[in-house]
């Protein structure tokens, strides 16, 4: 293949490559959004597109690593135009890490809290004293049922 060849499929997989980033990073501008709102992530309708997303920009970082593509070989427009893309995609999923680990955070705290009111709902409910005697009167949580 000639040189004016190679550099006109380049430049078109370079361009490519800067539309899947906008993608992504709308995408995850989006979820970002959510989150800051208080949405769980895994509400967020964008989350199998992500992932999607994802795997096509990792297969992407491969043929570029393995020379494949040659960003270097699309003009200098398009490659400042990839560079600027490349720095807000990494922008923006350093926030979403963030805010994806506040919200694992939110959600492990709320887990902790109604676990720990199962457990003491539980061993409020105990019919036995410290010291294995009986208390009193014993209910159970089923309807009309006493023990």
């Amino acid at each position: 293949m000639n040189t004016v060849v190679n550099v006109q499929l380049d430049t078109s997989r370079t361009e490519d490559l800067i539309a899947l980033i906008d993608e992504m990073i709308v995408i995850v501008t989006e979820e970002n959004t959510a989150l800051a709102k208080g949405l769980p992530a895994s509400r967020s309708k964008q989350l199998a597109r992500k992932t999607e997303l994802a795997a096509l920009l990792e297969q992407w970082v491969v043929d570029v690593s393995s020379k494949k593509i040659d960003i270097l070989a699309s003009k200098e427009p398009l490659r400042s135009r990839f560079t600027e893309r490349v720095k807000l995609l990494q922008t923006v999923m350093d926030d979403n890490v963030t805010k994806l680990r506040a919200a694992i955070e939110t959600s492990q705290r709320r887990i902790d809290a109604v676990m720990a009111a199962v457990r003491e709902r539980v061993s409020d409910a105990t019919p036995y004293a410290a010291n294995g005697r009986m208390t009193g009167h014993v209910a159970s949580y089923a309807a009309n049922i006493r023990a």
